[in-house]
């Protein structure tokens, strides 16, 4: 291949690369230039207003910090998606340590069943759960959702580490156990530590599912005093006269959280991605 050929490749990957970029963050942008924009407009008849911030009022914002009790919403949102994560987290690290380095009787069946269940559209399973919270005074209650988020997230949870604990050598924890460590040790001093990459994915995809989830949310806690600000925003927009500005503002400060997660998780993201599915 010669060097024209080369350039002319480069500059048409840049090109591509640079369209995609843009179709993939112009949304977003919109939502951002919508909520600043008076009267609850979705568009603008100024062409130049869709693409640059021409006319910018925080109106949206107030209303929606001062006259919407959408602190609360977000309160709600963090509270499950907080515990759901911790939950998470607490049971898929042990079940996943077990499932990679112990050897017990249907060891090969739960993974395979694990398999299945991850396969079954969760809401299908929406009926079932909602009839088992009701019975156990879970229904309409926030611990209720976070039982059902926890229980429906485990299965991934579980075998995304347990695919990351398959790829750390097991020498590591005997040579540990050589030195007096025992199983549970060897567990919390080395596996854990070492796996802190798939422990942050892990991590962010649990809060992502217990915070931007709505079909669950919706049907298992009713009450708008308990609603997620999800389920909230739905609602608002769900209006014969809807308040587009509100709603797009509304939606840029549900985005904050999982931005502040995401530059904090991010030194671990990459190798938590790339070595968490290696071995299965």
């Amino acid at each position: 291949m010669n060097r024209k050929t080369k350039l002319g490749t480069r500059i048409f990957q840049l090109t591509v690369a640079i369209i995609a970029t843009i179709f993939a963050l112009y949304p977003v942008w919109f939502i951002i230039l919508a909520s600043g924009r008076s009267g609850g407009r979705l568009l603008t008849f100024n062409l130049a207003g869709m693409f640059f911030p021409v006319e910018w009022s925080f109106e949206n914002y107030r209303v929606m910090l001062v006259e919407q009790p959408f602190l609360r919403w977000v309160t709600n949102s963090l509270t499950v998606a907080g515990l759901t994560t911790i939950f998470c987290l607490l049971i898929a690290t042990s079940a996943a340590f077990a499932f990679s380095r112990m050897k017990f009787y249907g060891r090969e069946w739960g993974l395979v069943l694990f398999l299945a269940i991850q396969s079954f559209p969760g809401v299908l399973s929406l009926v079932p759960v909602a009839q088992l919270l009701t019975a156990i005074g879970g229904y309409n209650k926030i611990w209720g959702l976070i039982i059902a988020y926890t229980v429906g997230t485990l299965i991934f949870t579980t075998m995304n580490l347990k695919g990351y604990f398959d790829t750390i050598p097991i020498d590591l924890e005997e040579a540990a156990m050589i030195d007096g460590c025992g199983p549970v040790q060897s567990f919390l001093l080395i596996a854990l530590p070492l796996a802190r990459p798939a422990i942050a994915v892990t991590a962010l995809f649990a809060f992502m599912g217990g915070w931007g989830e709505y079909v669950l949310a919706s049907v298992l806690v009713p009450t708008p005093a308990k609603t997620t600000a999800m389920v909230a925003l739905y609602k608002l927009a769900n209006d014969m006269n809807i308040p587009w500005g509100y709603f797009a503002a509304g939606a840029v400060m549900i985005i904050i959280p999982i931005l502040i997660i995401f530059l904090y998780l991010q030194r671990y993201l990459e190798g938590g991605l790339t070595l968490g599915g290696v071995k299965g």
